[in-house]
């Protein structure tokens, strides 16, 4: 039988399956009524984060769904700013604009009144450092613009190789009852690694880009072995912004002709077989869909056959990986280099 959640490190179990509320290049118009009728199909996890611009939506929704608090899981993701930030960069880059540790409980506190949600007696279930560096910011945390008028953001590189620091301040995050659980978004091994160096608190999740055409099976392995949590986003790959996505032209998983295949022999959606694989694996998962069928259709998971999750396994393998979540060309260096702790100097190939 398929698990319905995964215990934490924190004692605390999450569901096996989420919803993912970032609407990529679309608006969050349809947000709330998403998240309404996600809770009322039996989702139980809503994972949201500041920089996708609708904790407020996420937050009306739990609301008005009468579902007892303590019977939702929410996780968001260290606050950004949107202001003076309106252009078709906003939506990216407002999330790395809160990193220096005096702002970390102040994030918090904003994503907690953005979500409308009342915490004089309880917590935030799961809060995230969105991605392992920083951006510089103006007087109102605002992302600042590269001189050149490119678009591209100014790096903060002295606060993007502080994360552990930022890490404590997440840490007096739980200490203060503020959250129950606390991790990572977006962390390769190598910084991983030099989080744990350092923390009195172990991350209990690691959420990244994970789907069959990229496993991130060392990764899974290594997480496995360290107490943490992998929750899979982009779980059916996909496509996010433009700007941060260099293979958004690539098909993905969910167009693979062997998981066509074995869907048409099974019955089954490829979405389905997607996801009942990731959480095999032991990842849980929080896919996004505007689509309410579809919503019913991801919560209809099975165990897979040892021929189907094999097959899916070997994926990565044929076709090599591909990543679709990767801002090298937005802010300049490799966030996901294993031999190099990037950034490592500073300055940018546009600089």
């Amino acid at each position: 039988m398929m698990k319905a959640g995964f215990m934490l490190n924190n004692g605390c179990t999450i569901p096996a399956i989420g919803l993912g509320t970032f609407q990529g290049e679309e608006d969050n118009s349809k947000v709330k009524e998403i998240v309404l009728a996600a809770l009322e199909k039996g989702y139980r996890h809503i994972d949201t984060a500041s920089a996708y611009g609708n904790e407020k939506d996420v937050g009306l929704a739990i609301r008005e769904s009468s579902i007892p608090r303590d019977e939702i899981f929410i996780t968001t993701k260290l606050y950004g700013d949107v202001i003076g930030c309106l252009d078709q960069f906003a939506h990216y880059d407002r999330a790395q604009t809160w990193h220096k540790p005096s702002d970390v409980a102040k994030a918090l506190q904003r994503s907690l009144d953005d979500l409308l949600l009342d915490y004089g007696t309880g917590s935030l279930d799961l809060y995230l450092i969105h991605f392992p560096y920083a951006y510089a910011t103006g007087p109102t945390n605002n992302t600042l613009r590269h001189s050149s008028g490119n678009g591209k953001p100014v790096i903060d590189y002295e606060l993007s190789r502080a994360y552990p620091e930022v890490w404590k301040a997440m840490e007096a995050l739980v200490d203060d009852g503020k959250a129950k659980a606390i991790g990572l978004s977006n962390f390769n091994i190598l910084k991983t690694k030099r989080i744990l160096r350092s923390a009195r608190i172990t991350p209990a999740v690691n959420q990244v880009e994970l789907h069959p055409y990229l496993p991130q099976q060392e990764l899974l392995e290594f997480c496995n072995q360290n107490g943490i949590l992998l929750v899979a986003h982009q779980p059916l790959g996909g496509r996010p912004l433009g700007l941060v996505s260099p293979n958004a032209s690539r098909p993905g998983p969910l167009e693979d002709s062997k998981i066509l295949e074995m869907a048409a022999e099974s019955g089954r959606t490829p979405a389905q077989l997607i996801l009942s694989w990731a959480i095999q694996r032991g990842t849980a998962v929080i896919p996004k869909t505007s689509n309410k069928l579809r919503l019913a259709e991801n919560l209809e998971i099975a165990v897979l056959n040892e021929k189907d999750f094999e097959t899916i396994n070997s994926l990565a393998r044929e076709a090599n990986t591909i990543r679709y979540l990767d801002p090298k060309g937005h802010v300049g260096f490799d966030v996901f280099d294993e031999l190099r702790d990037e950034p490592v100097t500073d300055d940018a190939p546009w600089d």
